[in-house]
């Protein structure tokens, strides 16, 4: 148990270090001589237009000073906003590095399973349904703690992983980068008869296919966000390799990657992406140990930060 809450830890500290910027190989953890936080994760229940029915919840740490970012944590299937936050580590890092979570929470009622929608076309469409919902959360959190809107960030596993790629596609210029854990493609399903075959064995399409699915989610054309995709190896749910593989050329695509240099280990990988009009877009890619898709053991991170 001792192992496997210091992997957990190790795999927030570098996930958050690829969406905040921060230095990893110097994060420190949380100071356990600090007292208490008094603050919890609390539901928001009039945030704004919600054409998706969501709910959301909001972690505010204490004395939070304006300015700071803001990351959006996106559940899984199962699993709720409060659980989600607290044992995943997000409240935590959340305290330590002085940022506030945004934590969508799906409905019963629009899936059985509380799985994020990522599948429906109607849910994956800018301007309507979950993501934007999501965006209008982003919105009231900003205004809320005059968060710095220029540091959003969003992270989201499995289901939720699957509804980060559907934001960072349909609402690009809102993210400064996103965390795909054990995710899958932007519009690998646009009906729910099509999404298990999307998570197992995954769907084959060229990188252009791929990335014109991105570019066609909205009229962007500016610099687009950070991506960072964790897979774990044993992860047969949404399955590594078509699912993982699948989201870089995607992401890559989408922003004309033009190069690509790498250095390959039994268990690791480290990988470099340039782009003749954004520079160095993803810069290392580390493989840890074998796992499966939850986000408390740990992910292959397929690619990390630029």
């Amino acid at each position: 148990m001792r192992i496997f809450a210091r992997t957990r830890h190790l795999l927030l500290l570098l996930l958050s270090a690829v969406l905040l910027g921060a230095p990893a190989a110097h994060a420190a953890p949380p100071s356990t001589t600090a007292p208490p936080s008094t603050a919890a994760i609390t539901e928001i229940p009039n945030f704004g237009d919600n054409p998706g029915n969501l709910q959301m919840f909001q972690y505010v740490p204490e004395g939070l000073p304006e300015g700071r970012p803001v990351v959006v944590v996106l559940h899984g299937c199962t699993q709720n906003a409060t659980d989600y936050g607290n044992d995943s580590g997000w409240v935590e890092l959340a305290d330590a590095w002085q940022f506030s979570l945004v934590l969508p929470q799906q409905r019963l009622i629009n899936n059985f399973n509380y799985c994020f929608n990522w599948f429906e076309r109607t849910d994956t469409t800018r301007g309507s349904g979950e993501v934007a919902s999501v965006i209008s959360m982003v919105d009231y959190a900003i205004d809320a703690v005059g968060a710095d809107s220029s540091r959003v960030y969003v992270t989201g596993l499995s289901a939720g992983g699957g509804m980060t790629s559907a934001l960072l596609a349909t609402y690009p210029e809102r993210f400064a980068g996103g965390g795909i854990v054990a995710g899958i493609p932007y519009r690998c399903a646009a009906a729910l008869y099509e999404a298990f075959m999307c998570m197992n064995p995954g769907k084959n399409l060229s990188p252009s296919a791929w990335g014109d699915l991105v570019r066609s989610a909205s009229s962007h054309d500016g610099a687009w966000p950070t991506v960072s995709i964790w897979h774990g190896n044993a992860d047969y749910t949404t399955r590594k390799v078509a699912n993982a593989i699948d989201l870089l050329p995607m992401y890559m695509n989408s922003i004309t990657a033009a190069g690509r240099a790498s250095a390959a280990g039994r268990r690791r990988t480290c990988s470099t992406w340039t782009s003749a009009r954004h520079g160095t877009w993803a810069r290392r890619g580390i493989c840890r140990e074998p796992a499966g898709p939850g986000c408390s053991s740990p992910h292959t991170p397929a690619l990390v930060h630029r």
